[in-house]
């Protein structure tokens, strides 16, 4: 499949819902946006919270659906279920290394296990009519970097793409990304694309990536979750050598309500004041001096209450702006 760009929005556990992917999509630059760590125990049953991170839809599209698991958990019946229900792309999660994900010897357990794993991603090939990728960290620690043999095997069995976090697991989301070990991971396949991942914080990092290490692409995470413009103005930079201008206050704060209207939209509106509660200070990054904006949002109780504090704020900003415009 051709993506209209090569920049990656990240499936990031408890963030990247389609209520948030619609929102990147908005601004601009994003190739592909993933689903949140799917459980295959969770999406066969239809579970709620399963169900909440796997909803998609028309607009939200190309979409990758992530699963995790082991030999032992229907893969293979939760990727044809996936590829069932909008998935563009079945992605792996070989890489993630929180507790709760390694214990039960998936994730970046799969790296101790370079063979089970390929085999494992072998048998997900064969389910599926669609596209399957891997997603990596170079491996469980710093003594077993795993990662190059296997995205050499993950390639011979089928694999279409694979993406490499620079990090070992045992880093967590510590320390500095390896752009030596991307290359290498890039280095080791010989046809399939190979997407960096980590410490991207602006266009210049991901130039940076790709020019280092040889990567067909970037995924970008956290940085987008203060900015979801930030693939727009990637995009730009790698395009044009131009970052367009940041959004205006206002812009920003238009942002965050569509936010909540998309939230509404699919989980309801308790659900979306719970959320933007803790959203504003993500959102907050961008928009200093904005003290006043989080502060409210704490204790928001309807939509009328979340407009209401925006544009009480914006009002705030406009007379700061006009004070020190009329300083000497």
């Amino acid at each position: 499949m051709q993506l209209s760009t090569n920049l990656l929005l990240a499936p990031i556990a408890g963030y990247c819902d389609v209520s948030y992917r619609l929102v990147v999509r908005q601004q601009g630059g994003l190739g592909m946006g993933f689903t949140d760590l799917l459980c295959p125990q969770g999406v066969l049953r239809q579970n709620y919270r399963s169900m909440v991170l796997a909803a998609t839809c028309l607009e939200d599209a190309p979409l990758g659906m992530q699963l995790y698991g082991n030999e032992d958990d229907p893969l293979c019946e939760a990727a044809r279920w996936a590829q069932d229900h909008g998935a563009a792309v079945i992605d792996l999660n070989m890489g993630c290394p929180v507790d709760k994900i390694t214990k039960r010897n998936g994730g970046s357990k799969l790296l101790c296990d370079p063979a089970g794993a390929a085999r494992l991603a072998a048998r997900v090939v064969k389910a599926v009519d669609v596209p399957v990728t891997a997603k990596l960290r170079l491996g469980w620690d710093r003594q077993h970097i795993v990662a190059p043999q296997l995205a050499a095997w993950l390639e011979e069995v089928g694999i279409s793409a694979i993406t490499i976090h620079g990090r070992t697991a045992d880093m967590q989301f510590g320390g500095k990304v390896s752009l030596e070990g991307i290359a290498a991971v890039v280095a080791a396949v010989k046809r399939i694309p190979v997407i960096g991942n980590g410490d991207v914080r602006c266009p210049a990092d991901a130039l940076r990536m790709l020019e280092a290490t040889g990567c067909a692409g970037v995924m970008i995470g956290r940085a987008a979750l203060s900015s979801p413009w930030i693939f727009r103005d990637t995009w730009s930079y790698l395009t044009t050598g131009v970052v367009q201008a940041a959004p205006s206050i206002e812009d920003k704060c238009r942002i965050m309500q569509r936010h909540f209207v998309n939230i509404i939209r699919f989980r309801g509106v308790r659900a979306a004041i719970a959320e933007m509660r803790q959203r504003a200070s993500w959102y907050g990054k961008q928009m200093h001096p904005c003290q006043m904006l989080k502060e409210r949002m704490r204790w928001i109780q309807t939509p009328a209450d979340l407009d209401a504090v925006i544009e009480s704020f914006l009002y705030w900003r406009r007379e700061v702006e006009a004070r020190a415009a009329t300083r000497p």
